[in-house]
């Protein structure tokens, strides 16, 4: 099956996206930082917070949805709750990202962001069609607990 591999996928993904996305932020926050120039009168030290604060929260979220693939993998279930819920935002998040990205950086950023876009999605719609045996009414089975093959009465007797 293609579940748990594209699971994994996804979860290396998101935590090297975290990993990324916290490390260029933080840069960013330090060279705004060393300019000690202003932007329409902000201070540059809110600048740099602000850019580091924002790319410590981005971190975390990717991280966090990489950890509901990483246990989606793992446990060869759906996503349910919540963690669904960060599924879907972390696929939005990049369709936007994609939009943003073909005109600021180019066609190769956007690339990347549609194949993150679509390993999420695949994620999420494997997961959906997974067609689980109905549990069926209690002792339909033939054993005490109403596991185990069900009990067939037994043939007619036919006329010799």
């Amino acid at each position: 099956m293609v579940r748990r591999p594209v699971a994994w996928v996804v979860a290396l993904v998101l935590f090297a996206e975290a990993l990324g996305v916290a490390a260029l932020n933080w840069f960013l926050g330090v060279v705004v930082d060393r300019q000690d120039m202003s932007l329409a009168g902000l201070d540059p030290h809110v600048m740099s917070m602000s850019s580091k604060i924002g790319g410590v929260v981005f971190g975390l979220y990717f991280a966090l949805c990489g950890l509901v693939a990483l246990l989606v993998a793992v446990r060869d279930r759906a996503p349910a709750g919540f963690g669904r819920v960060l599924l879907i935002s972390v696929a939005v998040v990049h369709g936007l990202l994609g939009a943003l990205v073909w005109g600021l950086v180019g066609p190769t950023a956007f690339l990347a962001m549609v194949v993150v876009l679509g390993l999420v999605v695949l994620l999420l719609m494997t997961y959906d069609h997974q067609q689980e045996e109905p549990a069926g009414p209690a002792g339909a089975g033939g054993g005490a607990d109403g596991t185990g093959p069900p009990v067939t009465p037994p043939a007619a007797p036919t006329a010799p």
